[in-house]
Order: structure tokens, then C-alpha cells, then sequence
């Protein structure tokens, strides 16, 4: 997947449902693969040395282990973890990356904390008001990109179109898919439909520099019509539910009517190879490991239940994402957009200056009218 030369991965070692019971074997697994990677373990170095330990683990000289004292729990409070949990696995993670003795972090542990860590920690890239999770969701044409799947419940047109930014770059540089096609999720593919942030969304991506097709709808997700689905955290993570949830749906019902008679079971091992080909294709486990684009540096989110497979999954995204440089790339991209949104903000400024002038009748509810605007 990845031909990343030496790259350094520090892993929040105590992170997940697991800790480092699954983090270690992943980290072995990726190592087999990549030979010319640095894995940095953070989380209690007593555990750490047990567990190697108990799998019978060589850490060799790919590995290097490095101590926290703390654990952010899955229930922590995101406030809490930032201020009280300095010495977490998780912030130490992070700090690495800050400091420049990793390329990037991963973390299986809770998403609120690791987000609201990783801003604090790393800062956003400039032009990006907020960092957005994105994931990869299987499709016929092989798997669409899609943010924000709940780093941001509510969000503006703006934050809407730096996404839409955030997500071609990725896709861009980890498809190596030119102009990869954008699509606005929506309830529908008619101009007049949609709230307001939709609405004004479309407005900016119209213009924006970057394939836009379009508003998409909830099932153009899974064709091959787009590379990319831009929505909010809110709608992004009640549709990432709504299909694990189905996906759970339809493998308890086929197993349910393959067990119902001595028939069905002999049907199902004659249809054995074609399900494992497609259980390949959907395996959620391929697909782990979201993104949280628009940070100064690399953190990639794993399930909190990934197992060893999963979790290596999540590494080798990290790995990817660092041989393609993917937050310099945002970076380099938003910095034409800054100067053309700075004209259009002057245009504004100006529009409302010249408005103000002409309404002498109502001068005063003018000037509050323009605060509250700029405030807004």
C-alpha cells in the first residue's frame, strides 16, 4: 500500500477497547510489511514490555518505547483530557508529531478527546476553521472518500467548501486520481433543495477549483459517479452508523436462511467462494482508519474495537498519507483561496459601507446591523 523511506509512526499504545494487546501485533504486522519504518509505542512501559512479552514479541530496532503515565478513557470528557491528561498516551502521541520525532500518530482511543487534542496540540492548517474525519466507504467503483463523519455537528457553507478542499487533495494524493469528482450531499439532486448551508455550499464549490458535480444523494455513496462526498459531522456520522448498521443487518439474515435447512446449508457451500469474495470487497476491517484533515500534521483515528488486521490498516493509511504529504498539500491549495476569499470579504465590507452612507433615515440601526454581521 504504502513505500514510504523511514518514516517514524508513534502509536497511542493504550488507546481502544484493546490497548496494546492489539496495537503491538499490528505493529509487528506493519513492520513485516514495510521494513524501513521507526514505530514509537507510548503507554506504560511496564505493560508494554509485559505484553510483548505474552505474545512472545521481539521488539527489535524498529521499535522504540516511550512512557506515559495516563490513559484517556473511552467516557473522559474532551475538556478533560486536554487540560488534566497532559501525560496521556494520547497527547504524548501527538506532542511527537509536533515536535517533529514522528511523522504522524494513531489512535484507537476516544474520538472527541483525540480531535480536541490533535487541534489543541497541532493547530489548524491556515485557511481551515475546523478539521474534518474523513473515511473510505466501499463502492462499485472501488470506495468514495467522505467527510466530516462527526468532528462538527454543525457547519457553515464555508467549512463546507474547505472540506470539499480538504477531500480532493486526500483523494488526489492517495488514489492518485486526477481532478477526482466532489459531490455535495444532499436530500435531493434538484437546485432548490436543501437547508441553508447546503444551499450556500453549492454556491462556494461551484466556484471552487476542483471537479464539483454536483449534489449527490445518500445512495450515489456506494456508485462510482463520485470520489468524494462532502457533508456535516452530523449527517456524515448518522449515515456512517446507518450503514454499519446494515451491513451488520444483511450478514445476521444470510447466515440466519444459510442455517435454515441441510438445502440451505449445501447452497451455502456452493456460493462459499463468491461470498468470500465479496465479504473481501465489504470487509470493514480493509477500511479502517479515518483521516482528520486540515491538522498541521497527520492523526489517523482507528475503531476503538479494531482488531490486529484493523488496526495495521489505520498504520499503513498513516504511512500512506505521510509519503504523500497530504497536509502540505491542503496547505499549498488553501493558500490561493485565502487571497481570493480575503477580496471577496473586502467586497463585502465594501457593499455594506456604501449601503450604510445611502440609509441616512436609518444610520444607527445600520451601524448595529453591520457589527452583528462582522461578529457573525
Amino acid at each position: 500500500m504504502a513505500t514510504v523511506k523511514k518514516a517514524t509512526i508513534a502509536l497511542d499504545a493504550m488507546g481502544g477497547d484493546f490497548g496494546p494487546e492489539v496495537v503491538i501485533p499490528a505493529a509487528v504486522h506493519v513492520v513485516k510489511k514495510f521494513s524501513d519504518i521507526h514505530i514509537i509505542l507510548v503507554g506504560d512501559e511496564e505493560r508494554l514490555h509485559d505484553c510483548a512479552k505474552q505474545y512472545k514479541i521481539d521488539l527489535d530496532k524498529h521499535f522504540e518505547i516511550q512512557h506515559a503515565s495516563q490513559v484517556v478513557e473511552m467516557h473522559d470528557d474532551p475538556r478533560h483530557a486536554v487540560r488534566k491528561k497532559k501525560d496521556s498516551s494520547m497527547r504524548v502521541a501527538i506532542n511527537m508529531v509536533k515536535e517533529g520525532r514522528a511523522q504522524a500518530a494513531v489512535s484507537a482511543g476516544n474520538t472527541g478527546a483525540l480531535m480536541a487534542t490533535a487541534k489543541f496540540v497541532l493547530k489548524t492548517v491556515p485557511g481551515i476553521d475546523r478539521p474534518a474525519i474523513c473515511t473510505t466507504i466501499p463502492s462499485y467503483g472501488g470506495h468514495t472518500h467522505m467527510l466530516d463523519l462527526g468532528a462538527n455537528v454543525d457547519s457553515s457553507g464555508e467549512n463546507l467548501f474547505q472540506f470539499a478542499v480538504m477531500g480532493s487533495v486526500l483523494a488526489e494524493a492517495i488514489d492518485n486520481t486526477h481532478e477526482p469528482k466532489i459531490g455535495l450531499l444532499n436530500i435531493g439532486s434538484e437546485a432548490g433543495k436543501g437547508n441553508a448551508q447546503v444551499k450556500e455550499a453549492n454556491k462556494f464549490l461551484q466556484e471552487g477549483p476542483f471537479n464539483y458535480i454536483g449534489y449527490v444523494e445518500g445512495d450515489d455513496i456506494y456508485s462510482d459517479k463520485v470520489d468524494v462526498v462532502v457533508c456535516d459531522g452530523f449527517v456524515g456520522n448518522v449515515s456512517l452508523k446507518t450503514m454499519e448498521g446494515v451491513a451488520k443487518m444483511i450478514a445476521v439474515m444470510m447466515r440466519d436462511e444459510f442455517n435454515r435447512s441441510i438445502l440451505s446449508k449445501l447452497a451455502g457451500l456452493v456460493a462459499w467462494p463468491v461470498l468470500s469474495r465479496f465479504k473481501k470487497r465489504v470487509d470493514p476491517r480493509m477500511y479502517n482508519g479515518a483521516s482528520m484533515l486540515g491538522l498541521t500534521g497527520i492523526v489517523i483515528k482507528s475503531h476503538g474495537s479494531a482488531d490486529v488486521l484493523s488496526y495495521a490498516n489505520a498504520i499503513e493509511i498513516a504511512l500512506l498519507e505521510v509519503e504523500k504529504h497530504v497536509p502540505d498539500q491542503i496547505r499549498e491549495c488553501m493558500e490561493p483561496l485565502m487571497g481570493h476569499a480575503d477580496e471577496e470579504q473586502a467586497g463585502a465590507n465594501q457593499t455594506n459601507t456604501e449601503e450604510a452612507i445611502m440609509d441616512t433615515s436609518s444610520q444607527v440601526s445600520s451601524q448595529v446591523k453591520s457589527q452583528l454581521e462582522s461578529q457573525a
